[in-house]
Formats: structure tokens, C-alpha cells, sequence
């Protein structure tokens, strides 16, 4: 269990917003934290801690006016500390080459692959062809409905029908390096993590996971690493004293 770190950009700023409330009209989140510092600073400060495998995720569309900031952040990041972050937002078979030669370690990747609520084997093979496997990122980001967590796809938006279980994981854990999970209904909370999906993951890792969604003390880390058996690694947004919460980064870097 180690502490994975975080970089998110929206509107071309780095933020910490509630995950719950990303929308694409208008460009909405409700936000609990905008940085006067730009992307490349994080990267900076993470690389002399030598924190490895964090990710970079942008939270805008393509399609969107402040897309193109966004990639400006994103690469500047990479530049400052490259192979030393995966990046998600937006990634396509077209596009996620450029990403790895720009500086990634690892492609994130959760709507091109969970495409019209269903798992798209053709997008997801075609991805593996040009990443391979060991540089590739599922994104599992899930909702709970119906007592069972779904995933749920663009800027966690929209359900699927795919249910993460044990069939699931070791299903989609054939094809990628590794997992993301945002427990998005306490994305950005701070008020706890989602322990029934904690315990669900630490019960049944085929390759490494990282949890991120609800940890706002250090007993949530207690809790995660019971809960999660010790085998989730975890990342910390809003409550991260980096982006205006309580814990320490110096104490949360200590994890690792």
C-alpha cells in the first residue's frame, strides 16, 4: 500500500473538485480547490519526492473550449517529470501513442473502452495493439445502484451495465497493467472512504489498484489498509494540505 499522487485539470487549471457534480454543460464542477500553481509544479515537487505512478487526469471534453489548456498542463507536467505519471481524459487509440511519447508511463483509459454502457473488445484490443498491456490503465471509476458498483463513463456521467465482481477483474485484468478506482459518490467529500468497495477490491487483486474517493483523516488510511488487506494503493485529492485540506503531505509521502 503506497500513496499514489494526484494532478487534476479542469478548465485549465489544476483543481480538487466533487466528483459527483462534473458536468459538461457550461464546463460545471462544484470546486473544493483551485491552485494559483500550474501543473508542472506538482510534477516538480512530486519528482524530488520521488513519488512514482501517480496520475494526471483531464476533466474537460474534447470538445470542449479549455481542452486544449488542459493538454498544456498535462504536458508541461510530463515534461517536468517524465514516465513519472499516467494520463487519463479523453484517451483513444488515436491518440494514446502521442501521450507515451510525450512523456506518460501509462495510459488511463475508461469511455473508449466502456463505450454505449458495455464492455467494447474491439477498442480495448486495438489499444493493447499500440500500448501493450504493461502501459495500460483501466479506469473502473463506479457508482453504486442496486446495491452493486457500476462503472460509470464520461467524466462519470453516464452508468453502464458492467458491474464490478470478481468476473469482471479478472476478466479485464488480462489486458492492462494496472487499475484506477474513484468511488465517485465520495470524490471530493473527504467524509470517508466507501468501505464495501474497499473491502471488494482488497479481496480480489490480480494486478495493482489504486483507490482514490472519500479520505479525509488518517484513520480513513487505517481503515483502507485493513479493509483493503494491504494491497490497494491510494491517492488523496481534496483533503491533501497541497490542495487546501488537512493532511500533511510530508506525513501522507511517509505511506510509501
Amino acid at each position: 500500500m503506497k500513496f499514489r499522487p494526484c494532478i487534476d485539470i479542469h478548465n485549465g487549471k489544476v483543481k480538487q473538485i466533487v466528483g459527483g457534480s462534473l458536468a459538461d454543460k457550461n464546463n460545471s464542477a462544484e470546486e473544493n480547490f483551485v491552485s494559483e500553481y500550474d501543473a508542472a509544479f506538482y510534477a516538480e515537487l512530486y519528482r524530488k519526492n520521488n513519488l512514482k505512478g501517480g496520475h494526471i487526469i483531464i476533466l474537460n471534453p474534447a470538445g470542449s473550449e479549455f481542452y486544449d489548456a488542459d493538454n498544456a498542463q498535462a504536458k508541461a507536467a510530463m515534461l517536468a517529470y517524465p514516465f513519472g505519471f499516467q494520463i487519463g481524459g479523453g484517451i483513444t487509440c488515436f491518440n494514446a501513442e502521442d501521450y507515451l511519447k510525450q512523456g506518460a508511463s501509462h495510459v488511463i483509459v475508461t469511455s473508449y473502452v466502456f463505450k454505449n454502457g458495455k464492455i467494447n473488445l474491439d477498442n480495448l484490443r486495438s489499444l493493447v495493439y499500440i500500448t501493450g498491456k504493461d502501459r495500460l490503465v483501466l479506469d473502473l471509476s463506479c457508482r453504486k445502484k442496486n446495491d452493486n458498483y457500476y462503472i460509470v463513463t464520461d467524466r462519470w456521467q453516464n452508468f453502464t451495465d458492467v458491474i464490478i465482481n470478481e468476473e469482471t477483474i479478472d476478466m479485464l485484468s488480462e489486458y492492462c497493467d494496472e487499475f484506477l478506482i474513484h468511488a465517485v459518490d465520495v470524490e471530493g467529500k473527504a467524509n470517508g472512504i466507501e468501505k464495501e468497495l474497499v473491502e471488494l477490491l482488497g479481496n480480489k487483486q490480480t494486478v495493482p489498484m489504486t483507490y482514490a474517493g472519500g479520505i479525509g483523516s488518517y484513520t480513513d488510511l487505517e481503515r483502507l489498509k485493513v479493509l483493503g488487506r494491504n494491497r490497494l494503493d491510494f491517492t488523496v485529492g481534496s483533503a491533501l494540505d497541497l490542495f487546501g485540506g488537512c493532511l500533511e503531505f510530508d506525513k501522507i509521502k511517509e505511506w510509501n
